[in-house]
């Protein structure tokens, strides 16, 4: 038996074949007159995700100048111009498999391609120590505005400064266009210090949207671990 909150089990579960039965359980919460704690949080219609997105923008550029690598590590950013397939799928999903990112592994590999090879999308990739520790992706398709679709390091690099770095390096890049605003969104499945961090950078949050999404683990398009 499983509760319904816990989903990744019952995406792991799914992914081996079983399925959900017609059962019912019975119970009641001891506090009266039956109601649960004040403080549980109510689960999600199975297989789907109540989320808040922040929409965030900056009309100039950050007044402090963007933070140095970590001392003590190797670190270079480059532009892959542009990626392959293959390659960029193994940083979108490495990167984004704990903050549950879903849409590009939705699209198949032509609509990718056209995506990633667009010359106004910029794929920068950070490498600490040889390794692909990170990625930016800056998307300058929209007129005067450029949009930082994608930022993350993985996670053996989280808590090392890699995304101070990252994110100051990407909006030194975005700002040398020119355009008249920056923005970014980040949602409730991101990684906790990311709406604080864009806003310590000088992002201000312009809108907030509520949204049930299907649950990626459930459909399939992210594996069980």
């Amino acid at each position: 038996m499983l509760r319904g909150s816990n989903q990744a089990a019952q995406g792991f579960y799914l992914a081996l074949g079983y399925e959900a039965q017609d059962v019912g359980v019975w119970g009641r919460w001891l506090t009266s007159p039956g109601a649960p704690p004040e403080d549980r949080v109510q689960p999600d219609e199975f297989g789907k995700l109540d989320i808040t997105i922040t929409y965030l923008e900056m009309t100039q550029p950050p007044a402090d100048p963007a933070p140095n690598a970590p001392a003590g590590k190797r670190v270079a950013l480059m532009r892959a111009e542009p990626p392959t397939i293959a390659f960029y799928r193994f940083l979108y999903n490495t990167i984004g498999r704990d903050w549950l990112w879903w849409e590009r592994r939705a699209l198949d590999d032509a609509a990718l391609e056209r995506v990633i090879t667009n010359p106004d999308v910029e794929v920068y990739v950070l490498y600490c120590n040889g390794s692909p520790a990170g990625m930016a992706e800056i998307d300058r398709r929209y007129e005067q505005v450029i949009d930082l679709a994608y930022l993350g390091v993985t996670s053996e690099f989280i808590g090392q400064g890699l995304g101070r770095y990252l994110l100051g390096t990407a909006l030194d890049i975005a700002w040398s266009y020119a355009p008249e605003k920056v923005t970014v969104n980040t949602c409730t499945l991101d990684h906790p210090k990311a709406l604080t961090l864009y806003q310590r950078f000088g992002f201000t949050p312009v809108e907030r949207e509520q949204k049930r999404i299907d649950d990626p683990r459930m459909t399939g398009l992210i594996p069980p671990v």
